[in-house]
């Protein structure tokens, strides 16, 4: 790298105090400016997740930070960011963070708590629906229809009415059931739960049409339970292994007196919880994806009651109460309720509520004459989806103006052409169609501009869009420049092996069969028969009875320093001493030893690719050293330094 720093570091101390500016350049990559306020904020941003100390030393991050902005100005060089895939992948990821941004946060907040105070409770109901279209302004009959059925739910039950008026097509009867808070639509949750137990509410409106809900229950939710299981699921490397046999087997040592965790450690396949005597995270219902699990879960109450065996899509499992409480405190779930409300109804609240904020901090100039002129235009064709644009409609007047961007008449026309198909063989005034389609096009149109400029408004949000755009990018040159390169140069990895082939081996491993009991003498009784040579299978036909499980078998091949065999020595053929792990007695039968060796090439590719991977960025960021001059700011760079040390100190 041709890297310069200035020489100007001596005698001039005065300048150590002094503060970074936003002007300030610290390194240049090829005469491209990188501003020292832009390395702070990522070192400091990183600061936290660092452990290792040595990582904080700032010229080491330096480093690191300059080979970084290498390969993103390699990445333009090639032209990564006009690839067609790039672009795309990279407007998914900038329109999914534009939400965290577009929103009222008070509108959000008042949302954001009514939802979670639902949360608490699940309402069970019935409702009867009339089909409308949502753009149907003549609804007086289907209000008045449902009052009179909405009368005689509450005279003759719904039961009745629902075998008298459900045809399945304009007029749906249907029973419910439980549900809570983002289950249904927003306008039917809100009459769900603003009507009272063995109530009907009054006619309301969503876009299915007019309903009426009959709620017949409302009871505290399920709340959140803690539980600890042992799961067994089929292991083609035990040989011995039934899932139900062994899930069996263990719950009649658990109806022995043996200990839950104990057993857990040693026989749950759930690896990611057995270290911990198979306790779970918390969960609430409908959060796991295994009903069967939840259920049996929520359905215990005593804390420390242990589940009969039960099967799940997962595998077999046992269960142990550890803890029951209610739902959640908000600050528990308030973001998982944010992202909901994202994607519910509710967020035409919260969009219509930010637009009417940013239409007054915008300067937006309306033509008052537009709306009138459309209304002239319109007729019947409308209706019947063959409207178009008269020949000499005036497509270059000016619609409304948001800042410096000139909405035309042609685009909304353009609008009412596309959206035809929604009025189609309705009937109402023209002044209506105007009306709701300028709204809702005046309030996209203003969203659009402040997507548009968000990442000049915000700066957070500019901060993580092109953190973003250069990671993506540095994927893609990645994969192209070493991980591809690496996986498809079959001569060079073979090359690379034959050259650190002595990096690559097996340790020294064992060929079990491990015999666990809870108790010395059973373990004892084992050990006599296996010295005879007596099979597996027999020994356990022999000890263990429909009613009593007093041994149980594992066979494998383990890492000879395994925790689970004996720590007292080296391994020999044969069997080992009786030894005590988890709470349990163990006895090991070793078949073979299987010394340390080197791995085939095909044994270790994986670690192969990945060492090749290394030695071909290696050489490449040489390569783009050679490629880019650097120029590092000394005096920015003890200025960056006098402002990052204090706070690693």
């Amino acid at each position: 790298m041709k890297l310069y720093i200035s020489l100007l570091l001596l005698g001039l101390t005065a300048f150590a105090n002094a503060q970074v500016s936003a002007k300030d350049v610290l390194f240049t990559v090829d005469d491209e400016p990188i501003k020292a306020e832009e390395f702070i904020r990522v070192y400091n941003k990183n600061l936290d997740l660092v452990k290792d100390e040595s990582q904080k030393d700032i010229d080491g991050y330096l480093n690191l930070f300059v080979n970084y902005q290498l390969k993103v100005k390699e990445a333009k060089r090639m032209g990564l960011d006009e690839d067609t895939k790039y672009i795309r992948e990279f407007s998914s990821y900038k329109d999914q963070l534009i939400k965290n941004y577009l929103s009222d946060s008070k509108v959000t907040e008042a949302l954001m708590k009514e939802a979670y105070d639902r949360m608490g409770y699940d309402i069970k109901a019935s409702h009867i629906l009339i089909r409308l279209d949502e753009n149907e302004t003549d609804t007086l009959k289907v209000y008045q229809d449902l009052l009179k059925l909405r009368d005689r739910v509450k005279k003759d039950g719904f039961e009745k009415v629902k075998s008298e008026v459900h045809d399945g097509k304009t007029v749906f009867a249907e029973e419910l059931g439980y549900f809570s808070a983002f289950k249904m639509v927003y306008e039917f949750e809100n009459a769900a739960y603003n009507t009272k137990v063995g109530d009907v509410s009054m006619p309301f409106r969503t876009r299915f049409g007019y309903h009426i809900v009959n709620v017949e229950d409302k009871r505290a939710s399920l709340g959140e339970v803690t539980v600890a299981h042992i799961m067994v699921t089929p292991n083609e490397k035990d040989s011995l292994s039934d899932p139900e046999k062994r899930i069996r087997e263990i719950y009649k040592k658990i109806k022995q007196g043996e200990d839950f965790e104990s057993l857990a450690k040693q026989f749950s396949d759930d690896k990611s919880s057995s270290g911990n005597g198979g306790v779970l995270a918390p969960f609430t219902g409908g959060q796991l994806s295994a009903p069967e699990f939840e259920k049996v879960a929520f359905g215990m109450t005593k804390v420390g009651a242990i589940s009969e065996p039960f099967k799940t899509n997962y595998g077999w499992h046992i269960i142990k109460l550890l803890d029951k409480k209610g739902t959640p405190s908000y600050d528990e779930v308030k973001f998982d309720i944010e992202n909901k409300i994202q994607r519910d109804s509710r967020s035409s609240l919260i969009n219509t509520s930010l637009a009417n904020d940013l239409k007054a901090k915008y300067n937006i100039t309306i033509n008052e004459n537009a709306k009138g002129y459309f209304e002239s235009i319109l007729n019947s064709n409308f209706f019947s989806r063959s409207w178009t644009l008269p020949k000499n409609f005036e497509k270059d007047q000016t619609l409304f103006i948001i800042e410096t961007d000139t909405l035309k008449y042609d685009d909304f026309g353009k609008r009412l052409l596309s959206i035809q198909k929604v009025y189609a063989d309705q009937k109402m005034p023209y002044k209506t169609v105007v009306e709701k389609e300028y709204k809702n096009f005046e309030e996209d149109a203003i969203l659009k501009y402040h997507k548009e400029n968000l990442e000049f408004e915000n700066e957070e949000f500019a901060h993580i869009l092109k953190e973003y755009r250069d990671g993506l990018l540095l994927f893609d040159l990645m994969e192209k420049e070493v991980w591809n390169a690496a996986a498809s140069d079959t001569i060079g990895l073979q090359n690379y092996y034959k050259t650190h082939k002595d990096d690559y081996f097996w340790e020294d491993r064992v060929d079990v069969v491990i015999a666990t009991a809870a108790k010395e003498n059973d373990i004892k009784t084992v050990a006599r028969h296996l010295k005879r040579g007596q099979s597996i299978d027999d020994i356990s036909k022999e000890m263990n009875t429909d009613k009593e499980q007093k041994v149980i078998f594992t066979k494998g091949i383990r890492p000879s320093n395994d925790p689970s065999l004996p720590q007292d020595g080296i391994l020999r053929t044969g069997l080992s001493k009786i030894y005590h792990y988890n709470n349990a007695y163990h006895v090991v039968k070793v078949n073979a030893l299987l010394p340390k060796t080197n791995k085939t090439f095909d044994e270790a590719k994986g670690k192969i690719i990945s060492d090749y991977q290394n030695t071909l960025e290696a050489n490449w960021l040489e390569s783009l050293n050679e490629r880019y001059e650097v120029k590092v700011n000394a005096d920015v760079l003890r200025k960056v330094k006098s402002e990052i040390q204090p706070k690693i100190d």
